[in-house]
């Protein structure tokens, strides 16, 4: 399974293709666009999620509410571009009186990227590294999401903190068991008096015309043993999440399990002791491997937190030089939020949905639904003889 996004931010529309699926596989619409929605949520939250509200169209590989086993093409299309008609024109001449951007805001891939595409407008870089292309990979997670469905696999995720406030630690199960309670909360959290600090830090920085970062969690249960493999680095089911993550805007830092402070520890407290039960079999006593030990999950919760930078367009703006005449001055602001933790978050349930998906295809393979329901079924026979 694979898929690709195409769009600029005030482009038309932002477009998915996704090869590989089963057929037969049920898809609700509703629920890609419910996806779309919790992505607009969150406290700290900009001007663009007034203006977009966000639905999905299926344009290929679905017919009467399933799959076809051909490419599936879904458009989100952009309700702000009739404003930007003539701006991003596909074709013609410029308009006469269009502003070329020369100036890059630091932190964004303005610069570097002009610099690569050999570019003097800066817009034809940032109309795409916007993070408003995740929209596109929201709706390709919804997708994964409802496939993983049948097999009992569900995704959830949690803020873990906004700035320098951190909420309490809550088990993993206990935020996949309350989902809907994490969404109610306006920055994903449920710890009550952490979240209160969370959007009072969050008006803060907005008064100092500043932004904040932070890390959120996910945790995907009911994964079987088995996905991903030790046998080979590109396959190793880890290093799949952590790339998928990564690729996220504003995404500087991945964990799985425990992470980092594993790393001060001991041996001794670090690694799963191994349990076994009639008619359930093998468990880890603890799971501080978050789920995945040699690149292969053990049956355990995954579990992995990811650290989002403060967005770099600020309203107290940085310093820059203009490529136009190497001149300095104050970076300007597109459009900006407070704090998008809570979305991200929302993202990275997209993404992390998506490579569990495509490993459980390649554990089952199949062409059909059918067909990975039935090869389902016999490996987990075979893993509860041994």
């Amino acid at each position: 399974m694979r898929y690709l996004t195409a769009g600029e931010s005030h482009g038309p529309a932002l477009t998915a293709i996704l090869e590989g699926l089963p057929a037969n596989l049920p898809l609700d619409a509703d629920r890609v666009n419910l996806e779309l929605a919790r992505r607009q949520q969150g406290y700290g939250r900009g001007g663009r999620m007034r203006i977009e509200k966000d639905k999905v169209e299926f344009l290929s590989g679905i017919r009467f509410g399933q799959t076809l086993g051909s490419p599936m093409t879904m458009q989100i299309k952009n309700r702000d571009f009739e404003n930007w008609r003539d701006r991003m024109a596909a074709h013609g001449e410029p308009p006469a009186d269009i502003e070329m951007v020369t100036r890059p805001r630091p932190g964004h891939a303005d610069l570097a990227g002009a610099q690569k595409y050999n570019l003097t407008d800066i817009r034809n870089v940032l109309e795409r590294a916007s993070a408003r292309e995740t929209a596109a990979r929201v709706a390709v997670g919804a997708v994964a999401k409802q496939l993983l469905a049948v097999f009992g696999i569900h995704v959830a995720s949690h803020v873990v903190s906004i700035g320098e406030v951190a909420s309490g630690h809550v088990d993993a199960t206990v935020i996949a068991a309350n989902l809907a309670a994490v969404d109610a909360s306006p920055v994903r959290c449920l710890d009550e008096a952490a979240a209160a600090a969370m959007m009072a830090r969050i008006d803060r920085a907005k008064e100092e015309g500043d932004s904040l970062g932070g890390v959120f969690e996910i945790i995907i249960t009911g994964v079987p043993v088995g996905l991903g493999s030790h046998v080979h680095w590109d396959r190793k089911l880890d290093a799949m999440l952590a790339r998928a993550l990564m690729s996220i805007q504003a995404i500087k830092g991945v964990e799985v399990g425990g992470g980092f402070a594993l790393a001060a520890l001991p041996g001794s407290l670090v690694h799963d002791e191994i349990g076994y039960r009639d008619k359930e079999g093998y468990s880890r006593l603890t799971n501080r491997a978050g789920g995945i030990e040699g690149g292969i999950s053990n049956g355990e919760p995954l579990v992995l937190r990811a650290a989002m930078k403060p967005i770099p367009t600020l309203y107290k703006p940085l310093q820059s030089v203009d490529m136009a005449d190497h001149q300095p001055f104050a970076a300007a602001v597109e459009r900006s939020d407070a704090c998008a933790v809570p979305a991200a978050a929302i993202v990275g349930e997209a993404v992390v949905a998506w490579e569990v998906a495509c490993a459980l295809q390649e554990k089952l393979g199949g062409d059909s639904l059918e067909e990975m329901k039935a090869h389902f079924a016999v490996y987990q026979e075979m893993l509860h003889t041994r």
